[in-house]
């Protein structure tokens, strides 16, 4: 069945609360072809075709879950990796038979893979494809709707994720504006001997498949996997230390302006680095020792990571 899409891929659908109407038809093998030498780029910005991250290099056969999430921002797709890692780990996949491989794909810019992959503590491979022309071809929306309903492998709220996401913005500066295209959503893709066999396309920002189905769907059981760690503490020490990043930018965006008014003598300009080592430095240690007093009183009240 050929792959229909439901808006231009550059002309984003209207906002609003509900799901987009998008089809989970299947590509055909004559579509993937045409998108198998499109390149998606590791974390050092090496280009490799997408038909190498489900073509097998063996003889034996295999089966691949390719995932594309939203930008490297998203606090949604950060938490659906989150869930699913924890659900389904790589050496349950290669117990399978026919073993299966999962990669990710984000919109975003290669040098923010490996952020992404220490917040999400992901262990699958990660790549990007800024063009986006892969979410286009294979039929994938741009939408910026929350759906009607919080999703089950969701752990925390909506306002929480936002703070993990501005603050993980001010820890990457620049690489804020890399995270990649705020409208574009994804979806799921299982490929065995180089058709695609089952696909999911999201149909708001939080509409990726369910971890229970995506159980299914690659032969493990269907039954709701167990709870993970919750990100409590992790949200606590994010909202603190977010004041602080706060803080300590205006500190700096002051002492930079101080330096340019009045100009520094010839050779101050390795003190002025020291400085900054220095306050960066001060910063991290306050932020270690917030996080030790956090953890425990998280512990005496019950809490977990």
């Amino acid at each position: 069945m050929a792959v229909e899409r439901t808006t231009k891929p550059h002309e984003p659908t209207e906002d609003f609360s509900g799901d987009i109407d998008v089809n989970n038809d299947v590509p055909r093998r004559k579509d993937l072809e045409r998108v198998a030498e499109l390149p998606v780029l590791d974390k050092d910005g090496k280009p490799h075709a997408f038909k190498s991250l489900y073509t097998s290099t063996s003889d034996e056969r295999s089966r691949t879950l390719i995932i594309f999430i939203r930008h490297f921002f998203c606090g949604n797709c950060q938490e659906y990796l989150r869930s699913l890692s924890s659900s389904i780990t790589p050496d349950v996949l290669q117990s399978l038979s026919p073993p299966v491989n999962i990669r990710i794909i984000g919109c975003g810019q290669p040098d923010l893979i490996p952020m992404y992959a220490r917040e999400t503590e992901c262990p699958y491979p990660l790549y990007a494809d800024p063009s986006k022309k892969l979410y286009a071809e294979l039929g994938m929306i741009r939408t910026l709707s929350l759906g009607p309903k919080a999703p089950q492998y969701m752990q925390y709220s909506l306002p929480s994720a936002v703070v993990r996401a501005i603050y993980q913005g001010l820890k990457a500066g620049r690489g804020a504006f890399k995270g990649g295209d705020y409208w574009q959503v994804g979806g799921e893709f299982i490929l065995e001997d180089g058709e695609v066999t089952w696909c999911h396309r999201m149909k708001n920002t939080r509409d990726h498949a369910e971890i229970p189905e995506m159980r299914r769907q690659l032969g493990l059981d269907g039954a709701t996997p167990p709870l993970r760690k919750t990100f409590s503490s992790g949200i606590r020490r994010s909202s603190s230390q977010l004041g602080r990043k706060l803080s300590d930018r205006r500190k700096s965006w002051s002492r930079s302006r101080d330096r340019t008014e009045k100009p520094s003598p010839d050779g101050s300009m390795m003190e002025r680095v020291k400085e900054d080592q220095a306050a960066e430095e001060k910063s991290e240690r306050r932020s270690k020792e917030e996080e030790k007093t956090n953890d425990a009183m998280g512990n005496s009240h019950g809490f977990t990571k």
